[in-house]
């Protein structure tokens, strides 16, 4: 990630401190003029999609800041808008009403789309005013919510790739139960002991386009880290460059191999498949976020659950091609994604809506989030509480996110994704060479982002 500029800050958590705010426009945050107005949105809703970001929001949050602040002589009423549609849908919605002037006071975005939005001027670079929990967010956590050096709010949740194993198969192919390889070669040679395996799929490396973002985010661009090279630089897009045609070949090595199943990348619940082979014992190494460890093996709940997870997943970090060779002289790389809140531009009561910024991002605030479902948060303090009796979460945030990069955050990534998709599935299902692919990838990045450095 490009260092940061500025140290960007925001103003306290609000509890105890007397503050009386001035209004910034039509509201009026004294009581002269009767009680300041904010609202919050997200695409969230009670009893449907993030149910437990909206009961949060409405439980949580708003009575205790509005209870802070009339303790701080302040009076504030503070309203939730819900939504719980698709998340382009609701882009596209929150966009309309920033550019037409109105919008939330408190605005959730996916980190990805920061960058739009900033380029369009919907939101804008925090203030320097000075918050505690900048101390609790690591500078490489912090990069979700920035673009061209500048924060843009406050990043609030965030995940990981690793390397996922099972260590019954790792036992029967004579491999260590504590795996950490140090290469792309350690891994294929994993693979190579796995193949001897009856029944067993020794890796899966998702391409393809069936796979989605998926391909992208747990397979094209923690590769491209691991070559030393991102897919953009902060000035351009990365075209059929040395590390992409790189990358590309170690997908040749997987499938082209025999290390892979290339069907499984072209059907339409192929990803999920994966994950039914991984927890049924069919599948050795998958690359993929701690997702897979929370809502998929999960003996609770789980979409795959393995009863003996605990004992028979490991997890490992994703290796550089070699050592030293990832983004930044790396030896381990990974991807990482999660949300931004900001603050609109607009809002009538900019400063009450720092303070509620702020709020909604202190230790208590977000341990009360997460609270009986341990996620990974942008906080070290929380994730050190919250995480402490889940190795594998605790992995992640301890060992994983300091050293995480994230995908760009413009309006063109979308469709270079599906690019770099194609070109994964051409090689993953032996229809083009990794030159070829990249070249191919080259000319359709031309078309859709203007060309490549």
């Amino acid at each position: 990630m490009q260092k940061l500029t500025r140290r960007a800050t925001a103003l306290a958590a609000v509890a105890g401190t007397g503050l009386v705010l001035a209004a910034c426009g039509g509201s009026d945050s004294d009581g002269a003029g009767g009680a300041a107005e904010l609202t919050i949105s997200a695409n969230a809703v009670s009893g449907g999609k993030n149910t437990e970001e909206a009961e949060w929001i409405e439980e949580w949050v708003i009575p205790r800041f509005e209870a802070a602040q009339a303790e701080a002589g302040v009076e504030v009423d503070v309203s939730f808008e819900p939504s719980g549609v698709d998340d382009e849908q609701f882009k596209t919605r929150l966009a309309l009403d920033l550019q037409a002037g109105s919008g939330p006071d408190i605005l959730t975005l996916d980190g990805i789309w920061v960058g739009e939005f900033a380029q369009a001027g919907y939101v804008e670079p925090l203030p320097d005013l000075d918050w505690e929990g900048w101390d609790h967010i690591p500078e490489a956590v912090a990069g979700l919510a920035a673009y061209d050096g500048e924060l843009y709010g406050i990043p609030w949740g965030t995940d990981g790739r690793v390397l996922f194993y099972n260590k019954e198969l790792f036992a029967e192919a004579g491999l260590p139960a504590e795996w950490q390889p140090g290469s792309w070669a350690d891994i294929l040679d994993a693979a190579e002991a796995l193949a001897g395996l009856e029944g067993v799929t020794p890796l899966q490396l998702n391409a393809g386009t069936a796979m989605g973002e998926a391909t992208t985010m747990q397979g094209v661009l923690p590769l491209l880290a691991g070559t030393g090279e991102e897919i953009h630089d902060g000035q351009d897009w990365t075209g059929a460059s040395p590390g992409l045609t790189r990358t590309l070949q170690l997908y040749e090595d997987v499938y082209g191999g025999g290390l892979g199943d290339p069907v499984l990348q072209q059907e339409a619940q192929g990803r999920d498949r994966s994950f039914e082979q991984f927890a049924a014992g069919e599948l050795g190494i998958l690359v993929e976020g701690d997702y897979f460890w929370r809502s998929v093996v999960n003996p609770e709940g789980g979409t795959a659950p393995m009863e003996n997870r605990d004992d028979a997943v490991g997890w490992a970090l994703i290796p550089a091609a070699e050592p030293g060779a990832g983004v930044g002289g790396q030896d381990f790389v990974s991807m990482s994604g999660g949300s931004v809140r900001a603050v609109n531009p607009a809002s009538e009561d900019a400063e009450l809506a720092y303070e509620l910024l702020t709020f909604m991002n202190s230790a208590e605030a977000i341990t009360a989030a997460v609270e009986g479902d341990a996620r990974i948060t942008a906080r070290t303090d929380v994730n050190e509480q919250v995480l402490a009796d889940d190795p594998m979460l605790s992995f992640v945030a301890d060992e994983v996110l300091p050293l995480t990069t994230y995908r760009p955050p413009l309006a063109e990534y979308p469709q270079v994704s599906v690019l770099l998709q194609e070109a994964a599935g051409a090689v993953a299902a032996g229809d083009s060479s990794p030159e070829d692919a990249a070249r191919d990838y080259e000319e359709g990045l031309g078309e859709v982002a203007g060309g490549a450095d």
